[in-house]
């Protein structure tokens, strides 16, 4: 681990002292800040509010629409091939009653399912506000899936409905699509393959501009957002409206938003962070959620921060080091003075990049870890604290985090184990779609929750992450290790960009890991046998004896999430001539 910190900035940070916060803390502290606060609300301060009725409409974007000083303050802007567009809090409102009213008109109801297959735009946004609006459950999809990705999903979810655009319509099976009551198309002309192709163009200006809330119980399902496993069938995590208390604060402390942030989420609203702090966190708050339309180019996203004046950026260690291979001089052409904190998320956020981005956009990014089960940001290097190269942070203020080993026993620091999350929390899934008995398996009999990733916990409390549980590699005698060690140490040869460890199984009679390195090079360096042979020996002076690669294979670009999380479960199903699992998720 490296020893070196970099300041906090306690001073400006909303939450001032973790030390001073976290013993005392309540999630009761934030729910007093909502109007479904009252004499009804859970005895004992958990985050179970199911007898409570809420919408999370009510708290967020009705909220400031209310509001004569708020209403005119920007909710959502979106730009896309130079166009821009912007909606006030008064505007958002008003497109999420009159697209609640056209859903209403064509029969959906609270617990009815909605598909948004589409790519960023705005209607994604008044289609997700307008099914919170009145209980119907929304699950955006990627619009890159293919016609077996999506399959599954509709398959799963049985929805009433899908939105989405004419020339994606072809990837819906004539199967499936007889199944679905409607097909919503944001715009014409309709392609005629199905009879319920609804060219919806223009049809919610025609709708009231005025659609109550429907009040529901705090664990009524928001959303349904699907994440892959490593050879299971994808998983359906549910999401409820309860979950706002924990969108609000993590928003406040991690992403340190303030009433004038404008705040740019770079995710798509199929992933769990573009839906949940893309735009329904933001709303909470109060502030600006920006929405980034282009595809990614370095130049495209330094204007993004100029033009907009983008003070809160939402991000990932993918894009980081895109920017940086973009060059170390084109970060000065811009002006990024608006920009004052930056968070990233999806893969660890390696030393390399943190400082690059600190010396480059004078602003040192944060990292944090959460997962689309957990619903919010758990763990996270919070402005308060120092940050730790390498770290993933502290648990937040009212989660409790601990290493357990294979027995569900505290395990002392330095030790490596899986990270495990004490329940329960505002945002921790309530479910996975028709799936209890694998939902069951993620909790211990003791009320711990097993996230399955491999973590330790340093002597003051900062988590590292390490990996996934079967990621694990064994060295010397009962020694286990993480792979992500090793290729921090591949990463400090001047050729590597990034590396990736496996284990093809255990060497015969030494009953420990087979090792294998799949490497990336940076510009400049060439493959060859004798670089290969070098690395290898950099590693040999880097590396405990016990610790051996025994291969080392150059390739153009790793496998990888579109968030940047490295799949190494699909080198080892290569290895091993087998499936790597779903692939929806995966870069292209």
């Amino acid at each position: 681990m490296i020893r070196a910190r970099i300041p906090a900035r306690k001073n400006s940070a909303n939450l001032k002292s973790y030390e001073k916060t976290c013993p005392y803390f309540s999630w009761e502290d934030i729910e007093k800040e909502f109007s479904w606060y009252g004499p009804d609300h859970s005895p004992d301060h958990s985050p179970d509010h199911s007898s409570n009725r809420m919408n999370i409409m009510t708290e967020s974007i009705d909220r400031w629409a209310e509001d004569p000083d708020r209403c005119a303050h920007d909710a959502l802007v979106f730009s896309k091939g130079g166009q821009v567009q912007t909606y006030s809090y008064q505007q958002m409102k008003i497109k999420s009653c009159q697209w609640a009213g056209l859903l209403t008109e064509y029969g959906f109801n609270a617990g009815d399912r909605l598909i948004v297959l589409l790519p960023p735009c705005p209607e994604i946004f008044f289609a997700m506000s307008a099914c919170a609006r009145i209980g119907v459950i929304f699950c955006p999809v990627f619009s890159s899936s293919s016609f077996y990705e999506l399959e599954i999903r509709l398959e799963s979810t049985s929805p009433r409905g899908i939105l989405t655009l004419p020339d994606l319509v072809e990837k819906i099976s004539y199967e499936f699509a007889g199944q679905i009551s409607h097909i919503f198309l944001t715009q014409g002309p309709a392609p005629g393959l199905f009879p319920n192709e609804v060219v919806i163009a223009g049809m919610p200006e025609q709708m009231p501009p005025e659609f109550e809330p429907e009040m529901l119980s705090g664990d009524a399902p928001l959303y349904l957002i699907y994440t892959s496993g490593s050879t299971r069938p994808p998983k359906g995590v549910i999401h409820t409206h309860q979950e706002m208390t924990g969108m609000l604060a993590s928003a406040r402390w991690v992403l340190d938003v303030k009433p004038n942030t404008v705040l740019w989420t770079d995710a798509d609203p199929a992933w769990v962070t573009g839906t949940v702090y893309g735009a329904f966190a933001p709303w909470l708050c109060g502030v600006t959620a920006f929405v980034q339309g282009d595809p990614f180019t370095a130049a495209n996203w330094y204007w993004t921060l100029e033009k907009f004046k983008i003070s809160v950026w939402y991000t990932t260690p993918k894009i980081i080091r895109d920017l940086m291979e973009a060059g170390d001089d084109l970060p000065s052409r811009y002006d990024l003075s608006a920009l004052r904190h930056v968070t990233s998320v999806g893969a660890p956020l390696i030393p390399e990049l943190l400082y690059w981005v600190g010396d480059h956009l004078r602003c040192y990014p944060h990292d944090t870890w959460w997962m689309t089960e957990t619903g919010i940001i758990c763990i996270a290097n919070l402005a308060c604290n120092d940050i730790k190269p390498g770290s993933i942070g502290k648990p937040l203020p009212g989660i409790k985090a601990a290493i357990l080993d294979e027995n569900g026993k505290h395990l002392p620091a330095l030790s490596l184990g899986e990270l495990a999350l004490k329940c329960p929390w505002p945002g921790l899934t309530v479910g996975l779609w028709q799936d209890n008995d694998r939902f069951q398996r993620y909790f211990t009999d003791d009320g711990w929750f097993l996230t399955g990733d491999i973590a330790l916990e340093d002597e003051e409390g900062y988590f590292y992450h390490q990996g996934r549980n079967d990621d694990l590699l064994k060295a010397g005698g009962d020694k286990v290790i993480g792979p992500f060690e090793i290729e921090q140490v591949l990463c400090v040869h001047p050729a590597v960009a990034e590396a990736a460890v496996i284990s093809k199984g255990s060497e015969p009679g030494k009953g420990i890991s087979y090792l294998k390195a799949f490497i990336t090079l940076k510009k400049g360096y060439i493959q060859s046998t004798r670089l290969n042979y070098e690395i290898k020996t950099f590693l040999k002076g880097n590396l405990a004896p016990d610790i051996v690669i025994r291969e080392i294979i150059f390739l153009d670009k790793l496998p990888k999430t579109r968030s940047g999380k490295l799949l190494r479960r699909v080198l080892r199903a290569r290895e091993l001539g087998i499936p790597g699992g779903e692939s929806l998720n995966m870069q292209d």
